[in-house]
């Protein structure tokens, strides 16, 4: 039936004019243009197919755009308006562009792209998107494989069979394999594509419990992806609730007011010192002296190790006072003596309650006790400690059951050495273990078989079957970055990046911050045209149009050849700022005129002038022309590049003498001149410091020698006092011991010399006085005569030499003349040579003492 309106009226124009010949032709006319029409809509269609094919192999499938903004906009209404913030929404919006953008979502198992209007199932723990008939599929052959398993390894219980989501691996029921298509919410079945509305979703209210949980709902439309946090805003106290009630959102309800918790510890005795804090307390880090449980000993220990024990055995007496407690350091009574309560023989068939001092003996019946195996019994009487070893012969069948073996009973497993050939679960590899008891061990291999990627490698144990698909995806973006679309591993290369509609976020080439604002592009951004507004060296802004990275011909390029076409290549070139002319101040180096230079060529010069900064001597100026002064403390103090002063130093001291430093700051350094000097007692000669002789409060201590006094005291005794000036002291008086004799010197007494004084003569020394002058008075008369008698000889000698005589004669009274003179004038002789022998003896002492 044609039900082209146009055709109609045409039929009923031409039946009103009722010419049967020409509606007949016109009805053959008609019904070949028909067949043309169909024919030709047929190629077009067939075309077109065939076109559609060709670009889903090149790429992904393009489906017709949305308007996502706005449908973003529509499903976060709610949220927004309690309040919500975008961060929270990041996660669920990644999942709203992955659904809205076409080739965006790939089937993980079939390795497809998830189209706006297929039927899909949503994992609840990674949100990932698979075909519905994927999943199914998957699901199925999950459970069969693990229950073919089963039946190959009895024993091993089949209600544990459960099937995993290829993305994250998590665990579901059997019963819980999905057979219908919900929306991402859950509450339409078979929801229908709508263009204002988010694919797979069916327009409603999410209404999910959020998780954590806390009493409220989701708000968001229904969407794919986690449910945002909770954006409604609750009254509720802090960890401690001592910083009272906040205003805070539902999802960061729980929040510290960031004082200390202070709460009291199990302990008891210490009191939290965390700061406000959720959940409960730590355990108190602090020590306490606590004694064990005995109460023996007491230790240091963690408040949260208040109970311990020592080492120390009780040692109470017992109930029965013959044995003493041997628990370790326990609390409570120690109870009755374990050896009063009712006590078997060693093969624990008589039971008796004797005394506590005697000892369970033996009953003498058989033992009885089965062996280790657990097959025969003891054979031995009753007795103490472990039965002795089971020597039975047995025949033990080995674990595979292919052999036995007569060995003890004693003896453990038998094992032969035949190995097993069974096939392990992944039915590649032999078990190949020795004496298997046919539960053979899962392959524990690598698979290592290249997936249906390329790319990448099983990393599965050996299994059978084919293997998963592999599980990673690749993120095709644009230029940007900000659109993405997400395709299985190999379909990479054959993806065409996406169409981005959001602003281009490529920094420009140039110096500029920001340019004219344009879609996001691959390429070249077009060039800048703003000011170029960059500063130049000088400080100043270029005014001139931007010119950084320039795409301009390359400057000297020739041909390889003279045949080739010159085509100049080109290269991105960023050209100098013009010169600087406006005119700025610049200071001399030493800053003492300013100068007014255009400012290419503002630069610091010499003002011809004299430095004229103080040294470091601070007696002088430099001297140098105007220069650039390095590392200098002040502007009028000299730098470490400025003249030094190479003068010699002219400050005048108090001693006299000249510095011998060159010209210095401050005070010159003490004199260092030797002064020779006389001491006090003028016997010798010192050299003094000049600066030590000037500073000194007392001279005549730098002035004095050290050594004796040579002077004598008017007692005619030497000084005691060291070298000094002026008079020599009589204190304390001289106290050198002299004789002491009366007039006629036969008393004789030793005192000190002050104290001297002469004696006076007893009457034995006046009648021996008398006796001395009686004997002087016969001596003098003697001394008469004789010189009488002398002159007497000398007047005969002098006769007879006048008178001529012989030579001998004459000589010997020449002889006998000079005996007389040595005679006479030895005593004076003796005594000059004495007190020269004593002058030179004092005056050494003087010197050297």
């Amino acid at each position: 039936m044609d039900n082209n309106p146009s055709r109609n009226v045409f039929q009923q124009k031409t039946s009103k004019k009722g010419s049967a010949k020409k509606s007949i032709q016109e009805n053959r006319e008609r019904k070949t243009g028909e067949a043309k029409f169909k024919e030709a809509q047929l190629k077009l269609q067939l075309l077109v197919q065939k076109h559609l094919e060709d670009k889903h192999l090149s790429s992904s499938d393009e489906e017709e755009e949305l308007e996502t903004n706005n449908i973003l906009g529509y499903v976060i209404k709610n949220y927004s308006q309690y309040g919500g913030k975008n961060e929270d929404l990041q996660r669920t919006q990644n999942f709203l562009e992955n659904v809205f953008h076409s080739g965006a979502a790939a089937c993980l198992i079939c390795i497809a792209t998830v189209k706006r209007n297929n039927q899909i199932w949503s994992c609840s723990s990674c949100f990932g998107f698979f075909h519905l008939l994927c999943i199914q599929r998957w699901a199925k052959d999950s459970i069969a494989h693990q229950k073919l398993a089963v039946e190959e390894r009895p024993g091993f219980k089949t209600n544990n069979i459960l099937w995993q989501c290829p993305k994250c691996r998590k665990d579901y029921e059997q019963t819980f394999i999905p057979n219908a298509y919900l929306c991402f919410c859950g509450q339409k079945h078979n929801p229908e594509f709508q263009p204002w509305l988010v694919p797979h979703s069916c327009g409603e209210v999410c209404n999910k419990s959020l998780s954590p949980s806390c009493g409220h709902y989701c708000l968001l439309l229904c969407h794919p992806g986690p449910c945002p946090p909770c954006p409604k805003t609750i009254s509720i106290n802090c960890y401690c609730k001592k910083g009272g009630r906040k205003t805070v959102r539902c999802s960061e309800k729980e929040w510290s007011c960031g004082a200390v918790c202070g709460k009291i510890l199990q302990c008891k005795q210490h009191s939290c010192p965390e700061i406000c804090h959720p959940f409960h307390c730590s355990p108190c880090g602090k020590t306490s002296l606590v004694s064990c449980d005995c109460g023996a000993e007491k230790s240091l220990r963690l408040c949260t190790q208040l109970q311990w024990h020592c080492s120390k055995v009780c040692g109470k007496p017992l109930s029965c006072g013959k044995h003493n407690c041997e628990k370790v350091c326990h609390k409570g009574e120690c109870g009755n003596c374990p050896r009063s309560l009712p006590r078997t023989c060693p093969c624990g068939r008589n039971t008796l309650v004797i005394p506590c001092v005697d000892d369970v003996m033996t009953c003498g019946e058989t033992c009885g006790k089965f062996c280790e195996a657990g097959i025969h019994v003891c054979p031995q009487r009753c007795h103490r400690g472990a039965c002795p070893m089971c020597l039975e012969v047995v025949v033990k069948t080995c674990q595979c059951g292919l052999r036995q073996k007569e060995v003890s009973c004693h003896q453990k497993a038998y094992l032969c050495d035949a190995k097993c050939k069974r096939m392990k679960d992944c039915n590649i590899h032999p078990c190949n273990r020795k004496c298997c008891d046919g539960n053979c061990p899962p392959c524990e291999r690598p698979c290592g078989k290249t997936l249906s990627c390329g790319n990448h490698k099983c990393s599965s144990v050996c299994h059978r079957g084919p293997c998963y698909p592999c599980n990673i995806v690749k993120q095709v973006s644009c230029k940007c970055g900000g659109t993405t679309v997400t395709v299985p591993c190999g379909a990479a290369r054959r993806t065409n990046p996406p169409r981005c509609n959001k602003p281009c976020k490529n920094r420009p080439k140039c110096d500029h911050l920001k340019r004219e604002e344009h879609k996001c592009h691959f390429g070249d951004c077009p060039p800048c045209r703003l000011v170029c507004g960059n500063k130049k060296e000088c400080g100043h802004s270029c005014l001139e149009v931007c010119h950084t990275a320039l795409y301009l011909p390359k400057e000297d390029y020739k041909a390889a050849t003279p045949w080739d076409v010159v085509n100049t290549p080109y290269e991105f070139k960023t050209l100098p700022c013009p010169i600087c002319e406006i005119l700025i101040e610049i200071p001399c180096f030493g800053e003492h005129l300013i100068l007014k230079l255009p400012c290419y060529r503002a630069e610091t010069q010499s003002c011809g002038q004299e430095c004229g900064r103080l040294l470091q001597c601070t007696n002088h100026v430099c001297t140098y022309i105007c220069h650039v002064v390095e590392n200098a403390a002040s502007k009028s103090t000299s730098g470490s590049n400025c003249e030094e002063c190479s003068q010699d130093c002219s400050i005048e001291r108090v001693c006299g003498h000249p510095c011998p430093l060159p010209c210095h700051p401050g005070d010159c350094d003490p004199c260092k001149a030797i002064l020779k000097i006389r001491c006090l007692c003028g016997l010798a000669q010192l050299f003094v410091n000049c600066n030590d002789w000037t500073s000194a409060e007392d001279k005549e201590a730098l002035q004095s020698c050290g050594n004796r006094c040579p002077k004598n005291y008017e007692c005619g005794h030497r000084c005691i006092a060291q070298c000094h000036t002026g008079q020599c002291p009589r204190i304390p008086p001289c106290r050198k011991k002299v004789k002491v004799t009366c007039s006629c010197h036969r008393l004789k007494k030793e005192l000190p010399c002050h104290l001297s004084c002469q004696l006076s003569c007893d009457d034995i020394c006046n009648q021996l006085k008398a006796e001395k002058l009686k004997k002087e008075e016969a001596e003098l008369e003697m001394k008469k005569l004789a010189e009488e008698n002398k002159n007497k000889e000398e007047l005969l000698k002098y006769e007879k030499k006048m008178q001529g005589g012989k030579r001998r004669e004459r000589r010997k009274a020449v002889d006998s003349n000079e005996e007389s003179w040595l005679t006479a004038n030895l005593m004076m002789l003796t005594g000059i040579s004495f007190l020269t022998i004593s002058f030179i003896i004092g005056l050494y002492y003087a010197i050297y003492s």
